[in-house]
Formats: C-alpha cells, structure tokens, sequence
C-alpha cells in the first residue's frame, strides 16, 4: 500500500511531516523541529513513531528529537556528515544509501549547500522526496556552510527527479519567495499562475506544499539559471548557469 503522509506546522515557520507505512505500521518523521505538535499529530492519527528521518544538523529541524526518542524508543537517522552535530543519532546514511521505514524505500541524496553534509530522502515508489532545507516552493535555502556551486549542484540533482515527485520541504516561504522570484522573471506565466494559487491558498488557511519538481521547474527561479531568458533577464547573457544561479541567491539574501 502507499505511503500516508501527514503535514501540519511546527514552530513559526517550519513544516511537520509524518510518514506512514499501513501495512507495518511503522511511521517517521521527517526532521523534528520541535516535539509537541509531532506528538499532536501521532494521537489524531493513532500512528506509533518508529524513526526519525533527519536532513541537517539546524536546531530548528533538531530540537525535538530527543524528547521524541525518549517517549517512543525511535531510531534517529541522521546525515552521516553531520552525526555529530544532531543529538540521539542511530544509524548515519549517505549518498546512494537506503532507508527504510516499514516496507517504504527511499534513497539518500547528498545536497551540500544550506549545510555541508545536508541530504535529501528520495521515496521513488511513493512519488515523494524529503527534501529539508536545500529546496523551497519557489525558492531555495540560504548559502550558509557550502558554497554557491555546492547549492547549485544540489539542486540540479534534485531537479532531476521525476517531474511527478511531490515534494515535502521544510519552511512555508512561498508568498515571499514568489514576491522575489517576480523580479527575476516578471513575465512568467506558470510563475504569474502559481503567485494567484498560492494566495488563495494562504487566504483559504491551506498549506502551499507539496510542490511537484515539474512545476517547480517552471516556476522556480533558483531552478532556472541556466535557462537563456533567466540570465539575459538580469543582465547576464551567456554567463555560465553557477555564476548566474550565484546571482540571484546574492539578490535573494538582500531582499
């Protein structure tokens, strides 16, 4: 059976994701921003947390996995870059890795850039990826331990998923990724469609995610940079599609 996924917010910002596997049982959390509302969410659903599935090392995707652990004897995996950083880690996974949760199976993938050792949870038989911080609904993370070519490196990779993943990730930025994202393409369309969608989604008390890698690359600027019109659109004709990506983050951290 496929995976049941669950999406509810956590602290002032951040996304919770449960998910479930119906025919183990077994449930994950993707990252644990804080306890309460993971544990508010397992009660409504009747799910037994089984594993901690984390991206990166931030507090704010970390600071609830202790308490977590203790309550329900989880198993924590973590980044195996970042082991040491993240508190009541099991089990470190790396690129091309497996996880399991029940009978779910999912990929690592290394997206170094927001944090030198973040990853990324590929689902490929459920359609879904976990993709932390390295990916926003029209944007992207900050540049905060790797480098720019790093980020841009992780990106692609997880633009190349199938354009049919769903994808979870870990801030509801969306209006304000849209307003910036205007300003490098003002005349996109699918960008102009997507702006109208999500504030009606916003107005109506809904969430903006998950996002679909097809239309993320439409849409998303961050995920654009080697498109033509992108770069001569900032004055960067024939520029190579890292320096042009390097570009609109350095404009996005000023907005």
């Amino acid at each position: 059976m496929p995976a049941e996924i669950r999406l509810f917010r956590c602290l002032s910002d951040n996304y919770g994701v449960l998910m479930h596997d119906p025919d183990t049982g077994a449930t994950a959390a993707i990252d644990a921003p804080e306890a309460a509302p993971i544990e508010a969410m397992l009660k409504q659903t009747g799910w037994k947390l089984t594993d901690i599935l984390v991206t990166h090392h931030h507090a704010d995707h970390t600071d609830g996995i202790l308490a977590l652990k203790d309550k329900y004897k989880c198993r924590v995996v973590a980044p195996a870059a970042e082991a040491g950083k993240i508190p009541g880690v099991d089990e470190t996974v790396k690129e091309g890795d497996r996880v399991k949760v029940g009978n779910l199976s999912g990929n690592v993938l290394e997206t170094p850039g927001h944090t030198l050792g973040h990853i990324a949870y590929w689902f490929h038989g459920d359609k879904v990826a976990f993709v932390g911080d390295t990916l926003f609904s029209i944007g992207c993370g900050r540049v905060v331990e790797g480098t720019m070519d790093q980020m841009w490196d992780s990106l692609k990779k997880l633009r190349d998923l199938p354009d049919d993943t769903r994808v979870y990730l870990g801030h509801e930025y969306t209006l304000s990724n849209i307003k910036f994202a205007l300003t490098i393409e003002p005349t996109n369309a699918a960008l102009k469609s997507r702006a109208a969608e999500a504030e009606k989604q916003i107005a109506g008390g809904h969430f903006t995610i998950p996002v679909t890698i097809g239309a993320e690359k439409k849409e998303n600027p961050f995920l654009r940079a080697d498109v033509a019109e992108v770069a001569a659109g900032i004055g960067m004709a024939g520029k190579p599609a890292n320096e042009v990506f390097a570009e609109i983050r350095v404009r996005k951290n000023k907005f």
